[in-house]
């Protein structure tokens, strides 16, 4: 879970051949070691092996088959873990965003996992991504300051749900979720 919480403020780079598109990860979910509700939770599989690799890989899954999620794994090579990234504040690429997207709304625009992955061009190839090297998609520092974080039960999962594993930046307005769980 503390990677959950250290991913808050770091930014998400997309260098693809439309553009670069970017975003400060706002909202977090940690999915640790033993949990119910985790994709890692039924072992070691072929399409969840990026799971089991160690911390700062991408895994990219397809989500009900309509959308992608993006996750960090987050623990040491072969246990499986990791966090789902469910917002950012759009920083660069805002127009390749909005055309992704089809919206001119900024707020909308990565607010959401499915969104999130869809503004950043995100799909199964870049499942398995070192993330700590410059690549197709990588992570940075950020140095605009972190707001306080705040944590919440996470949102539309049915085991292990009254967890608190849900972390985001409080008062941001790119913040998924309902208000009540935002106000926390």
């Amino acid at each position: 879970m503390e990677m959950a919480r250290f991913l808050i403020g770091k930014i998400v780079v997309r260098e693809h051949p439309d553009g670069r598109a970017s975003g400060r990860i706002v909202e977090t979910e940690a999915y640790p070691p033993g949990d119910a509700s985790g994709h890692a939770y039924g072992g070691e599989t072929p399409a969840r092996r990026s799971l089991f690799l160690r911390p700062g890989h991408g895994y990219v899954y397809m989500a009900y088959g309509s959308c992608y999620c993006f996750n960090v794994s987050s623990e040491p090579a072969g246990v499986g873990a990791g966090v789902l990234i469910r917002a950012l504040e759009p920083l660069e690429g805002i127009a390749l965003m909005q055309r992704r997207r089809g919206t001119d709304t900024l707020r909308d625009l990565a607010r959401g996992p499915g969104r999130l992955a869809a503004a950043l061009a995100i799909g199964r190839d870049l499942d398995g991504i070192d993330l700590c090297v410059k690549g197709p998609l990588w992570l940075a520092r950020s140095a605009l300051p972190t707001g306080a974080v705040a944590s919440s039960v996470r949102i539309g999962i049915s085991r292990e749900a009254h967890r608190l594993r849900r972390f985001h930046e409080r008062g941001s307005p790119f913040v998924s979720g309902t208000q009540r769980l935002n106000a926390r």
